[in-house]
């Protein structure tokens, strides 16, 4: 029997691998690892007899309402799966409370790298990098082009009012996970509801889209390609435009001292050969014909949101509640987010 892991009791699980996948576990040597990374959702690699999977579960102490449902990330993936959008194909789905306490899924392991650190995307040629980000952004792109209907998803969020309902949503999860007075949070919130605008349109969102959470090929073995998309858990239907510029809050232009700070994707794309987030967003315009005049609101938006998750990172570690290293920058990182949102709707200097 594997070793347990923190959230991770072996026997429960391996009862539950016996009759859920069958085909990949007779009861034989298994063994298990926790993949670090994580800012939320807590990740494992399984080695079972017959391949490996990846197990997905929920943290383990202030799980917000509504946020990290396992349930729904797996009904994405199972929607996707088949797609022009890559997506690790779906396994099994547990709800049962007898095994974990919690609902968890897993899906079939993705061969690639997940490009996680600064220190990843150094070896890469600067070729490499534009390839890399070329494939990123039409992944997204072809997101945005499934129809929510075709693929069984019409009815996984609603149809309209996206962005109003974010300000909503986000800013009454700062309210349960901030751990300090931040005057530039409440003036943020503030002015992006004032200005929040219809919807550009309505397709199936992401909501984390980003270099790191995806899994990659790359040379000599595959040429530079997303391969999987992962990390679902705030995937609905929504605006795309409010998708891309999560995207755009994710990149690290050249020279961005200040996003250095943001532990998030920070440096990742701080090389030669990485285009610009303003390149980015060309390119997708281009690609889709979508307008982008109204960008700098969504931008707005998307600092915001990362500085309500950072928040909610924060009070986990405060609490002893998170795993792996790297959660102390987390937490300094939220008022950064919150003068850079402010800066994009041009509140601030």
């Amino acid at each position: 029997m594997a070793d347990d892991l923190p959230g991770l009791p072996a026997a429960p699980v391996e009862r539950w691998l016996r009759e859920a996948l069958p085909e990949l576990f007779d009861g034989g040597p298994w063994r298990t690892e926790l993949i670090s990374g994580g800012l939320s959702n807590i990740t494992y690699r399984l080695w079972l007899p017959g391949g490996t999977v990846i197990l997905r579960r929920p943290p383990l102490a202030h799980v917000l309402p509504r946020a990290h449902d396992m349930a729904r990330e797996y009904r994405v993936l199972r929607a996707l799966f088949g797609t022009p959008v890559p997506v690790p194909e779906p396994l099994a789905l547990c709800s049962d409370p007898d095994v974990l306490g919690v609902t968890f899924y897993v899906m079939r392991d993705v061969p690639g790298s997940v490009l996680r650190t600064r220190a990843d995307t150094e070896p890469l040629s600067p070729a490499v990098r534009g390839e890399l980000a070329a494939s990123l952004i039409a992944v997204l792109a072809d997101l945005h082009d499934v129809s929510p209907d075709a693929v069984g998803l019409g009815d996984y969020g609603r149809r309209s009012g996206y962005c109003v309902r974010q300000i909503k949503t986000w800013g009454a999860q700062w309210e349960r996970s901030r751990t300090r007075d931040l005057p530039d949070m409440d003036t943020l919130l503030a002015r992006l509801a004032e200005l929040a605008p219809e919807d550009s349109a309505c397709t199936i969102v992401h909501g984390d889209f980003r270099l790191d959470n995806t899994v990659v090929s790359l040379p000599p073995d595959e040429p530079p390609r997303v391969v999987a998309v992962l990390d679902w858990e705030l995937s609905t239907l929504g605006d795309p435009i409010a998708d891309l510029a999560t995207t755009l809050s994710y990149w690290h232009d050249p020279g961005d001292v200040e996003r250095g700070e943001i532990p998030v994707s920070a440096g990742l794309t701080d090389h030669p050969g990485f285009p610009t987030a303003e390149s980015l967003a060309a390119t997708y315009a281009a690609r889709t014909g979508r307008d982008l005049g109204n960008l700098s609101f969504y931008l707005g938006l998307a600092w915001m949101k990362l500085a309500v998750i950072c928040e909610g990172v924060h009070a986990r570690y405060l609490g002893g509640q998170t795993l792996g290293e790297g959660y102390a920058k987390v937490g300094p990182a939220v008022p950064l987010l919150a003068a850079r949102g402010l800066r994009a709707l041009g509140c601030a200097d």
